[in-house]
């Protein structure tokens, strides 16, 4: 077993990995004006862009957890950081709307083979008093990559670019993977609670037991209907921004604000679960937030009753409480899963339905912003959403007394 750092411990070092894989995702959308003029994208196909990289998450995150489960969490781990230097580095080099598509759609599977393993691999060290705070940590991998990637992509593609932007990614993913490789040991996490419980662990009954099972679907849920209204309105920020006539250096600087603000939220929700907070509340106090900061955001963009800055105050309030729920939901997968070999496959689940909804999230509001011509009617798509979510939560609350009263 390779020596560890006495400064980053395996599930920091898990928490980092996803945090670069998360650099890929949120590298598009301060590119989307300039790819728009270099490559002559509309609106619809920049918003394909946005959501291709979910394509894989959509089709496979379910055998892609299975996998993860059965072959090994670190290896599963190395070979998606591995794909996401190589689509950045071969996608830096492109010049057709077609080809960046195809790179988008391979950093979509290896941004799956990165994050799909981490739940499970932070579960298998951390213990129950600290569980909860690790895994809201791991919820802030996306706002935390998005916010570098939303922050630093402007500079560098005003100095160089943006196929040097790509180009520099895919170098940071090659550290990602060393690290990993370096630090994280090379042994199975993730075991059989008895050794003669092999056969409830092979691929189809796990499979089964997952998608029979209610946990799953609810978080997974869940976790779509959050995700396709937050990758939309981060997704478009810069858009619409420069839109308002704001400088590319302004556009990324506000719109990584908006995205740091939704670790605050991640982090949070691990304190207040480990404080004794049902996780229904935490949920429902999420989404209720995201409605209301979306309709001050967006409900009033071509009036002048709301001014620049309460919009943004709302828009960052719309990320920094709608936080709370993923952070809450990776907790609630682990505790949800049907059992100790399934939690991979939950979290694919999950990621699988996260992945449909951000592949429809940005397409839906766009095609409502080119119909009516504006942005001022998106909030009636995030609001929807979010009342969707707040109906799960309650169901996701009854599940957990369910399973505590089993235990008892």
């Amino acid at each position: 077993m390779k020596k560890r750092s006495s400064y980053l411990q395996p599930w920091s070092v898990v928490v980092l990995a996803g945090v670069t894989a998360a650099l890929h995702i949120g590298k598009l959308p301060p590119a989307i004006p300039v790819l728009q003029q270099a490559m002559g994208a509309t609106l619809v196909q920049a918003a394909f862009l946005l959501s291709m990289v979910q394509l894989a998450g959509m089709t496979l995150g379910l055998l892609v957890g299975l996998s993860a489960d059965s072959l090994g969490l670190r290896r599963c781990m190395l070979t998606g950081l591995a794909i996401l230097a190589l689509a950045s580095a071969v996608g830096g080099g492109t010049s057709s709307i077609d080809s960046m598509l195809i790179c988008r759609a391979l950093e979509g599977l290896g941004f799956l083979l990165v994050v799909m393993p981490a739940p499970a691999l932070i579960r298998s060290c951390a213990t129950s008093s600290t569980l909860n705070v690790r895994l809201s940590w791991w919820g802030t991998y996306m706002p935390l990559g998005s916010a570098c990637a939303l922050l630093l992509g402007p500079m560098v593609m005003v100095w160089a670019g943006w196929s040097v932007w790509w180009w520099l990614l895919a170098g940071v993913t090659l550290l990602a993977w060393l690290a990993v490789w370096w630090l994280v040991p090379a042994v199975s996490w993730v075991q059989p609670t008895r050794p003669d419980n092999r056969k409830a662990h092979q691929w189809p009954k796990r499979l089964r037991l997952t998608l029979t099972s209610p946990g799953p679907w609810l978080v997974s849920l869940s976790f779509a209907v959050y995700s396709s209204q937050w990758i939309a309105v981060i997704g478009f920020l810069p858009t619409m921004y420069a839109q308002a006539g704001l400088s590319f250096g302004l556009t990324g600087l506000l719109t990584a604000g908006v995205a740091l603000a939704n670790v605050v939220g991640n982090i949070m929700s691990g304190r207040l679960l480990q404080r004794g907070l049902p996780a229904q509340r935490v949920l429902q106090f999420g989404f209720f937030w995201m409605a209301l900061g979306a309709l001050g955001a967006f409900g009033q963009m071509q009036g002048a009753e709301l001014n620049a800055e309460l919009r943004f105050a709302c828009v960052v309030l719309f990320s920094a409480l709608g936080g709370l729920i993923p952070g809450t939901l990776f907790s609630m997968a682990v505790r949800l899963a049907p059992n100790e070999g399934t939690v991979s496959t939950t979290v694919g689940f999950m990621q699988q339905c996260s992945a449909a909804g951000q592949f429809a999230g940005p397409p839906l509001v766009a095609w409502v912003a080119a119909g009516v011509g504006a942005w001022h009617w998106t909030w009636v798509v995030t609001a929807s959403l979010a009342g969707v979510g707040a109906i799960l939560a309650h169901f996701i609350g009854q599940a957990l007394q369910q399973m505590d009263a089993a235990h008892r």
